[in-house]
């Protein structure tokens, strides 16, 4: 018996208005948000590096809000799954400097004006994801007070509890002794070490480290150490390509950056490694 060879079926190519894929991602929109300053070639890849940064920061946010509502309901494994989501994600946005990580002074020189007082520090997404962490501060509300929606946003996520807060929580309604005053702090204040949490992290890992805790606080750690890892970065990558200036927006530029490098996410994590 013969078999004839068949051509793969065409696909559906005639739509009505625009195509299904178009309607889902909004691909027209997001490759026609880059409208460059300067006549240097470099700076589309910095502004659509840029703005892909922003993209991740709104997933990671996503994820971690999904896993503060998770612990908040002791639901364990959907708050770990957020999180190792998350992690890959912060692989990803960590990646994002690759493109940037060789500037020289000269390349950057040569469309740094255009930026004006533009800097990092104003991404209220970003913003948003140093108060999950638990880094709260209200003046990093002030530079967007003429942005209501964003705002209020941020204002909100100043006075909820962090993403640290809420484990702190399950793991006292799982009997540890996390003291009151943690449990009680005021949230819309950045989170400060305690020794009683380290000890009580000192406890996890010195049990069974095939417990769900402990597999929460893996999770946590791995999200913390990509964090550290993406300050780094930042910092490399502003170090090289305008030294010890000024940063745009009149920060202190890489003296800032170096400072939030030295901070450690979910801190007692990783000071409790010492005394299992």
């Amino acid at each position: 018996m013969s078999h004839e060879a068949h051509e793969p079926e065409t696909p559906h190519l005639d739509f009505q208005g625009t195509t299904p894929y178009e309607d889902y991602v909004k691909a027209d929109v997001l490759t026609h948000l880059q409208h460059t300053l300067s006549d240097d070639p470099g700076e589309m890849v910095f502004l659509v590096t840029t703005q892909v940064m922003e993209l991740w920061f709104t997933v990671v946010v996503h994820e971690w809000e999904t896993a503060a509502k998770a612990l908040r309901e002791d639901d364990v494994p959907t708050a770990v799954d957020a999180l190792k989501r998350s992690v890959r994600e912060l692989e990803a946005l960590n990646a994002s400097w690759k493109p940037l990580s060789g500037l020289t002074p000269a390349q950057f020189n040569s469309y740094r004006g255009a930026l004006g007082e533009g800097s990092g520090f104003q991404s209220a997404m970003y913003r948003r994801m140093e108060f999950l962490l638990g880094d709260k501060s209200a003046s990093m509300l002030v530079p967007h007070r003429g942005a209501p929606r964003v705002h209020a946003e941020l204002e909100k996520a100043l006075h909820e509890p962090s993403l640290y807060d809420e484990v702190l929580r399950f793991l006292a309604r799982r009997g540890h002794p996390v003291p009151d005053e943690v449990l009680r702090r005021d949230v819309s204040q950045r989170y400060e070490p305690s020794p009683q949490v380290e000890a009580v992290w000192t406890a996890v890992y010195s049990s069974d480290e095939r417990d769900e805790v402990a597999r929460l606080g893996e999770a946590l750690t791995d999200v913390a150490e990509l964090v550290w890892r993406w300050r780094n970065d930042h910092l490399v990558a502003t170090r090289r390509a305008m030294g010890a200036k000024t940063g745009t927006g009149g920060s202190a530029g890489v003296a800032w950056l170096e400072k939030r490098a030295q901070k450690s996410v979910f801190p007692e994590l990783w000071t409790a490694r010492s005394y299992v």
